[in-house]
């Protein structure tokens, strides 16, 4: 078993405005209204690459194809559940060339973001093998993340950590935990840990291969979460820059911009 850690500081993102953000995009969904396979805003205005193809709009087992211009996956969305008090619940499946990826995401209490559960399933393409199959579960307990947040400097941290995820291959497990502090500056420090084990026969050579690359692994781990926190630092800070009608705006425009075709070999934008 190896265990890798890291510690980030990262801006943070408080109950009210993360209940805020998740107001407006779900009072948009819910202003829209189908018309056929098209999905229009309250204006008239067609929300683009969303078709509706099964079942009646934000109901379950209502059934969405998503496409971009240029793209040959194949996305679509299914509403499992759409109850503002009590949860929202959908499931993506995304189809390529190279792999099969089916992914469920509920979150609970949306008006009031309590709890976040991600479940999902990645294969490769037709008798690709064991080995081109993995899974994965993911959890974010909201309440518990702020309570964390909310002790006092050098107190001890919760027991559990707020937020979690597992992945399971053939090869081996992975357990990766968040665990945030608060900072000065309206910031968090969150602690990384990543345990990752071989499984079965394969623990030891997962152990002996660990060994023997563990700085290329460790540095390698340590850029990852670097990333991701300048990631979530450019996203949050343009976000807390936003007033409430500028947000509005914006989540109207992405719905409302088509998503441009991409030269052959260009990165996305």
């Amino acid at each position: 078993m190896t265990v890798l850690r890291h510690s980030v500081s990262v801006l943070a993102l408080e109950p009210d405005r993360l209940q805020e953000l998740t107001g407006l995009i779900f009072d948009l969904a819910e202003s829209t209204r189908a018309q056929g396979e098209e999905i229009l805003l309250e204006d008239g205005q067609p929300v683009e690459d969303v078709r509706l193809v099964e079942g009646r709009h934000l109901r379950p087992g209502a059934r969405y194809e998503l496409s971009e211009a240029g793209a040959t996956d194949q996305v679509a969305l299914l509403v499992r559940e759409w109850q503002r008090r009590s949860a929202i619940a959908v499931e993506q499946l995304l189809v390529s060339d190279d792999a099969t990826v089916r992914m469920t995401l509920r979150l609970r209490t949306p008006d009031r973001p309590r709890l976040l559960e991600v479940e999902g399933r990645v294969r490769g393409p037709e008798g690709s093998g064991a080995l081109r199959r993995g899974s994965g579960k993911a959890r974010l307990d909201l309440a518990a993340w702020w309570a964390a947040t909310g002790l006092a400097p050098g107190a001890p941290p919760a027991v559990r950590a707020p937020a979690t995820a597992r992945l399971k291959h053939r090869l081996g497990k992975a357990r990766l935990c968040l665990r945030p502090r608060r900072a000065d500056g309206g910031r968090w420090q969150v602690d990384v840990a990543l345990t990752v084990r071989g499984r079965w026969l394969l623990r030891p050579v997962a152990a002996v291969a660990l060994m023997v690359a563990g700085r290329p692994v460790r540095r390698g781990f340590r850029s990852a979460v670097e990333q991701a926190a300048d990631a979530w630092n450019r996203s949050v800070g343009e976000l807390l820059a936003l007033t409430p009608d500028d947000l509005r705006a914006e989540l109207k425009r992405q719905a409302t911009e088509r998503t441009p075709e991409q030269p052959m070999g260009a990165p996305p934008p």
